[in-house]
């Protein structure tokens, strides 16, 4: 069990190191792109412009037009929005109501680049299939009267795994954390999320060990059990 367990701290190490890696390429300091955060807190490793996710994706993770809490939301290119646009599923409320967390939609405090947690997102198309969305526009402190097209949602892969997927989920962790305290508006000074991404991973390290180590553990007695 042991030896598992260090293989799969070791692991969980490596995919927090992607991810930090990725992350240290998505922004100048302060500032965050849809895209590469997307690809940060939802573990969807597509790249490129946002538009580009949906055709990407194709043969890769299964896509739908039904949301998915994980699942990533891919807008069309729009009017001044000619990249498109990627967020995470947060939470789904209703079949018509949704939360996501995404970067560079607001402008807040006068910037773009900000990060939004769990913002409220409306499906206003005729069919019900979520390919027309009106989005929380913070500075109106509403959802304003822009509608806009999607392609659809990217769903996570179901990772099989299971020393993968209890790495991955570490991984998230720390993301999330990162997320929480850089969209909490209360940073620390003189710090950038990039520095709070390096401190968020040395907090939380010890209690991400323990936690592999203890789900290793139950997965050990019951495969004993078994036996």
């Amino acid at each position: 069990m042991l030896q598992r367990t260090r293989t799969v701290i070791g692991s969980m190490a490596v995919a927090t190191a992607l991810f930090f890696a990725g992350a240290g390429a998505a922004h100048a300091d302060g500032y965050w792109q849809c895209a590469p955060f997307a690809r940060l807190i939802s573990g969807i490793q597509i790249f490129g412009d946002a538009w580009t996710w949906w055709g990407q994706a194709a043969g890769k993770y299964a896509t739908g037009f039904s949301p998915k809490a994980g699942a990533v939301l891919v807008f069309r290119p729009s009017g001044a929005m000619r990249l498109g646009h990627v967020a995470v599923v947060s939470q789904v409320l209703t079949d018509r109501v949704i939360q996501i967390t995404h970067a560079n939609w607001s402008r807040i405090g006068g910037t773009r680049g900000q990060v939004e947690k769990d913002v409220t997102v409306v499906d206003v198309s005729p069919a019900g299939d979520w390919s027309q969305v009106k989005v929380w526009y913070d500075p109106l402190r509403d959802l304003g009267s822009s509608t806009y097209p999607t392609y659809g949602f990217i769903y996570q892969a179901p990772n099989q795994n299971p020393a993968q997927a209890v790495a991955r989920n570490a991984a998230m962790t720390v993301a999330q954390a990162t997320v929480n305290q850089v969209a909490s508006g209360a940073p620390t000074p003189g710090r950038g999320p990039a520095q709070a991404l390096g401190q968020a991973a040395a907090d939380t390290g010890d209690r991400l060990a323990a936690l592999i180590q203890s789900v290793m553990a139950a997965g050990d007695s019951k495969s004993g059990a078994a036996n």
